[in-house]
């Protein structure tokens, strides 16, 4: 099984979007390794887009992700990364195909409801940076048995 990371932006909590965002991955099969809700430091938000420093945008990207509480995940399942980024939809709403997060949901480019790492490798280190080991949880579905009349 793949991990990702996938964050709620503050925009997407601050207009209750959470649950609704949550409950397509699910529907998709994708399994919660862990969430939490919180507030983004300055200093966890500067390195988690330490890739955008001195780009014009970085400092409103800073001031935006720490503007208001989050909800940070890893979630798991094959081909995750892909299956999520496509789900998502691109990263200009304007661009986003309806029936994805951002082409539903989102209203700018700089409030695009959610974030989901790009690559295996970004995705370990997001899930790095913003989750400690004990804090993902590895469990076996249950939900095959009444899915299945068993």
């Amino acid at each position: 099984m793949q991990h990702t990371f996938v964050m709620v932006k503050p925009d997407g909590v601050q207009r209750r979007l959470a649950g609704r965002i949550i409950a397509r991955f699910e529907q998709a099969g994708i399994s919660i390794a862990a969430m939490k809700f919180m507030s983004v430091s300055r200093e966890l938000a500067q390195r988690h887009y330490a890739v955008h420093k001195g780009k014009p945008f970085y400092e409103s990207l800073i001031d935006y992700i720490t503007s208001g509480p989050v909800l940070a995940m890893v979630l798991e399942g094959d081909s995750v990364i892909e299956r999520v980024r496509r789900m998502v939809g691109a990263t200009d709403p304007q661009e986003a195909e309806p029936g994805t997060i951002r082409g539903d949901y989102a209203q700018d480019i700089g409030r695009n409801i959610v974030h989901a790492s790009d690559s295996p490798e970004t995705a370990r280190d997001e899930i790095a940076l913003w989750f400690d080991d004990d804090e993902i949880v590895d469990y076996e579905m249950t939900d095959h048995c009444w899915l299945h009349g068993e």
